[in-house]
């Protein structure tokens, strides 16, 4: 009901072809395209919490210019009558494919170029609309480049203003990095999205063209400021010209933006020491920090109803628009009323997560014990695997020593891998087989129990978070740029254990030490002990838990009907180089888990802690964060009336 069919908006998007060099050398190509669709336009309405305001979600459905191939059709084929359609209208069908093939490399690009290129043309289109030219388009357009998929879009911007709206390249070029800013995300140059250059030639030959360009302008004004560097140029340049020569779109995007911004304090600082260092060094002024926020009307409000009532009760309302209200909450932590009030409204959460966990998997669990809860994308530098690890750990010292009184436990998992991504899937399939093992033994079944929900998403995370007591942020430090999870979790009251890495040291900040669970290396130990050469068999050999733990996974304990199912995985951490150091954090990590315990066995001190974290997470609301894209980057103040949360 809140999706709109805008029949009358409709851009042309195009694939393929050549382009065709003019006689002058003043005059613009011409791009010959062999394919062509049309992208249909759908407005999602958005309603502002508090206001009369609603915002409008533009979003693009992929329409072939010809229904079927109606010869085909009418001789019998009509698989092949319908293909011309699917192969167009396949863009817009599922996003992000499989992209472990040449194919699905390939419709991930024309996705990326689809989505982009219909955007520019709405937003081009509607400025002509009201201005009538395009020369003070950065006057009144900002555009956000969310991480590279949209890079793209600096070429296509580009294209418009040159091919269809007939400027020249000086200007065009002034205009275009007037009006991009991005957004990294991520600290890996192996998550850094390229293009190999054959590939792009053969889709966008036009915008490899304009790539082309750039880069040659780019790094004639690099060498000028650095001349006889050519080790800095291959660094700066566009194109990696290693091996198979690819498109940079991380680097499309920085020289074509005006701000680049990581999303927590060290994302962004290691950026400009990192991976950004040599842009950094040319233009300093341009990177700087947005540290992600939350909403508190879905992730509080919404998805905790039974804590957003206690804290009305506590606090009034206000907390909705305006997140820092929750302050006072700190000094009120310790007030036995409102500590049982917590603890009531966490438990009917508890209660909640329960029953969809039974009605997913069939599992019953116990709400009142610990809820440990690990919702992520499944990937292994957010490191599940090292959690696994811990409950193998627990589960193996809970049958040796059964009288001991453990603090029942139930941990959750939920996430979703890529779909080529098959150490993550392995990864997803140990977390079942060892919960199948675990929750059949009679011996600790009333004390640890192990699920994964299926099928993550929103709707699952707003049951899942409200209920968490531990809100598992494990990753390697140094790896995760932010977190958002992470904010979600703590907003809702739940307790962190995690490395000093992304936005989990700013909550460390707020928080104070004593309301976390911080263990493992720091960014910089992570970096040393690269550098010296780290040797995870050493670690192996001298830790005896930890060797009972992982020959226990490669012997088949957990896989009976194929007991060398694991073996690989452990082998990618004794002898692939552990890569995300997880047998280097195992120890910590394992202790830490103990202080998690001896504290979950005081009520009302757990309670105490976790109500300071609540109080704590007013600077991570979304609304701060959009103010302050806005108003340091966009260059945008807000209207008259607007306020946070409208």
């Amino acid at each position: 009901p809140w999706e709109f069919p805008r029949p009358e908006v409709s851009h042309p998007v195009r694939f393929g072809g050549w382009v065709e060099r003019a006689e002058s050398p003043d005059a613009t190509p011409v791009w010959r395209h062999s394919a062509e669709v049309s992208a249909k336009a759908y407005d999602i309405v958005v309603p502002g919490h508090g206001t009369n305001r609603v915002a409008t979600l533009r979003l693009w459905k992929a329409a072939a210019p010809a229904h079927i191939d109606l010869q085909a059709f009418n001789s019998g084929d009509y698989a092949r009558a319908a293909e011309y359609k699917n192969q167009f209208e396949n863009i817009s069908w599922v996003l992000y494919p499989n992209d472990s093939t040449p194919a699905g490399r390939e419709l991930r690009l024309r996705q990326e170029y689809f989505f982009t290129a219909a955007s520019l043309q709405d937003v081009v289109a509607r400025h002509l609309a009201e201005h009538g030219h395009l020369g003070n388009l950065a006057e009144h357009v900002a555009i956000h480049l969310n991480d590279t998929h949209p890079a793209i879009a600096v070429a296509e911007l580009m294209r418009l203003l040159i091919d269809e709206q007939g400027f020249s390249w000086a200007p065009a070029w002034h205009i275009t990095r007037q009006v991009f800013s991005y957004t990294n995300h991520t600290l890996m140059p192996e998550a850094l999205e390229t293009w190999p250059v054959a590939l792009m030639q053969r889709v966008l030959p036009r915008h490899l063209e304009i790539i082309f360009r750039i880069n040659h302008e780019f790094l004639a004004e690099a060498a000028r400021l650095h001349p006889g560097d050519v080790q800095l140029l291959r660094r700066l340049s566009l194109i990696d010209e290693d091996g198979d020569r690819r498109v940079r779109m991380a680097h499309v995007a920085i020289v074509g933006s005006r701000h680049v911004n990581g999303v927590s304090a060290l994302h962004s600082r290691l950026l400009v020491q990192t991976i950004f260092a040599d842009f950094a060094s040319l233009w300093p002024q341009r990177f700087g920090n947005v540290t992600n926020g939350v909403t508190p009307r879905r992730w509080l409000q919404q998805a905790n109803p039974a804590l957003a009532r206690c804290l009305d009760d506590t606090l009034g309302t206000h907390w909705r628009r305006d997140l820092a209200a929750l302050q006072p909450l700190a000094s009120r932590a310790d007030d036995p009323e409102l500590q049982h009030a917590f603890r009531v409204a966490r438990l009917e959460n508890k209660r909640r997560l329960a029953a969809l966990i039974h009605r997913s998997t069939g599992l019953d669990v116990d709400p009142d014990s610990m809820f440990d809860v690990h919702v992520k994308r499944i990937h292994e530098y957010k490191r599940q695997l090292l959690n696994l690890l811990h409950v193998v750990t627990r589960y193996r010292a809970m049958l040796a020593q059964p009288h001991v009184d453990w603090v029942p436990r139930t941990v959750i998992f939920a996430g979703k891998a890529a779909s080529g991504y098959q150490r993550a899937k392995q990864v997803i399939r140990l977390s079942h087989d060892i919960a199948l093992v675990i929750n059949a033994d009679p011996r600790v079944s009333d004390r640890l129990k192990v699920a994964f929900v299926p099928n993550y998403s929103v709707s699952v995370a707003e049951t899942t978070i409200p209920a968490a007591d531990l809100s598992q942020q494990i990753s390697t430090a140094g790896t995760e740029a932010s977190g958002t999870g992470n904010m979600k979790l703590a907003l809702n009251g739940a307790l962190t254990i995690g490395t000093d890495d992304g936005a989990n040291i700013e909550i460390r900040q707020l928080v104070g030490d004593d309301n976390i669970f911080i263990f493992g290396l720091r960014a910089h130990e992570v970096d040393a002990i690269r550098r010296a050469g780290y040797q995870p068999m050493r670690i192996y050999e001298h830790n005896p838990q930890l060797k009972a733990v992982l020959d226990s996974i490669a012997s088949g304990t957990y896989s009976p009907a194929e007991p060398a199912r694991y073996r690989d995985l452990v082998d990618s951490l004794l002898w692939g180089g552990d890569p995300y150091l997880l047998l280097a954090d195992y120890d910590d990590y394992v202790q830490a888990q103990a202080r998690v315990d001896a504290l979950y066995a005081q009520p009302a001190l757990w309670a105490s802690r976790a109500l300071r974290n609540v109080a704590a997470m007013g600077e991570f609301s979304s609304d701060r964060a959009v103010q302050e894209y806005a108003h340091r980057i966009w260059q945008v103040q807000a209207g008259p009336g607007v306020t946070a949360g409208g």
